[in-house]
């Protein structure tokens, strides 16, 4: 059976490639991490069928891991009571691994990033195995490179399921953590070819040109993208498009007053009274054509002795996600011109 991995770059059709390899025969499960995402695949399945095939189970990974995967083997006796989506505590990493408080908050809630971790202590990886293989031919999984924890290593297991697999996702966009505990793979995406390494251990065949080029994103901005962070990227279009770097309140003006142009912050975009989101949180959405990315001050003066390759590699890549969200124009600005604007038009 087929178990293949695609490493992409953004813009460059990883679940739309997902949707094409779906049929109304197969029964297929399709997981993705972000709702987001999962809004998404939804949405193209539908476009593809004219409705949502019967066939096609469409899940978040954290519904599929304690719906499909706890509760038929270890609910009953346990009374779990949904899932914590908080941080456990941090004296429970001095808990031995087999104490039920490692594993459940006094309101009998699951830890979520210990769900895994808990499946394996209780020996039903193989059951879950089974069960894939009774009710499906084929495992999708999108956003791959946001596997992490123990859920990377229950990925691991859930590879040696009797199906075939298509994984996609693009390392470079990986922002966010299905969990972290401890020092459970805190390395695993320190390095691309040790990533891929390690897929490759887990039998999967890894696929790096497939979808090596953009559809959303200009030559201008994947040249960008390639020269100033570092992350190498080409495009399948062959029009040019503008990257303004924004230094005036008067250039400034006009595109933070148009709702048009979404506006990206480094985080806690709700702050400001306009039509925005932060970096990492616009992954996976596709709709945008101009795009206004607002520098905070510390990428701001990396970016003014371009060395923007150098930052913090979460922060790298969550402005590598905001910045291939543009179809069109790439503003750049700094946050502080966008704060003097604000602190104006209040008073």
């Amino acid at each position: 059976m087929d178990k293949k991995v695609i490493l992409a770059v953004a813009g460059s059709g990883k679940t739309s490639h997902i949707v094409n390899a779906l049929n109304s025969e197969n029964k297929s499960l399709v997981l993705t991490y972000t709702d987001n995402n999962l809004r998404n695949l939804r949405k193209k399945i539908i476009g593809k069928f004219g409705h949502f095939p019967d066939n096609i189970a469409l899940h978040s990974y954290f519904t599929f891991l304690y719906s499909f995967c706890f509760k038929p083997f270890l609910w009953r006796n346990s009374g779990a009571k949904g899932i914590n989506w908080e941080k456990p505590p941090t004296w429970t990493l001095k808990l031995k691994r087999n104490n039920r408080k490692y594993y459940m908050d006094n309101q009998l809630r699951l830890y979520h990033n210990r769900i895994a971790k808990l499946l394996e202590l209780e020996n039903v990886l193989g059951l879950i195995n089974q069960r894939v293989e009774k009710y499906f031919n084929n495992l999708f999984i999108d956003e791959i490179q946001d596997f992490a924890g123990h859920d990377f290593n229950f990925l691991k297991s859930l590879s040696d399921a009797e199906v075939s697999m298509l994984f996609v996702g693009d390392f470079y966009q990986h922002t966010f953590d299905t969990s972290r505990d401890g020092n459970v793979n805190s390395n695993l995406h320190d390095d691309l070819d040790t990533y891929i390494r390690k897929l490759e251990e887990m039998g999967l065949i890894t696929d790096i040109n497939t979808l090596n080029k953009s559809y959303r994103c200009s030559p201008s901005v994947c040249t960008f993208i390639s020269k100033d962070l570092g992350i190498k990227m080409e495009s399948h279009r062959d029009d040019e498009t503008l990257i303004q770097i924004i230094e005036t309140r008067a250039d400034a003006d006009p595109i933070f007053t148009c709702n048009d142009t979404v506006k990206l912050f480094y985080r806690e975009h709700y702050k400001y009274p306009c039509h925005s989101r932060n970096w990492g949180d616009s992954k996976g959405e596709d709709h945008y054509t101009d795009v206004c990315v607002v520098l905070n001050k510390g990428t701001y003066q990396k970016f003014l002795k371009n060395k923007l390759s150098e930052l913090n590699p979460q922060t790298r890549n969550k402005l590598y996600v905001a910045c291939s969200r543009a179809r069109n124009v790439l503003y750049l600005i700094p946050e502080d011109i966008y704060k003097n604007h604000c602190t104006s038009h209040a008073s």
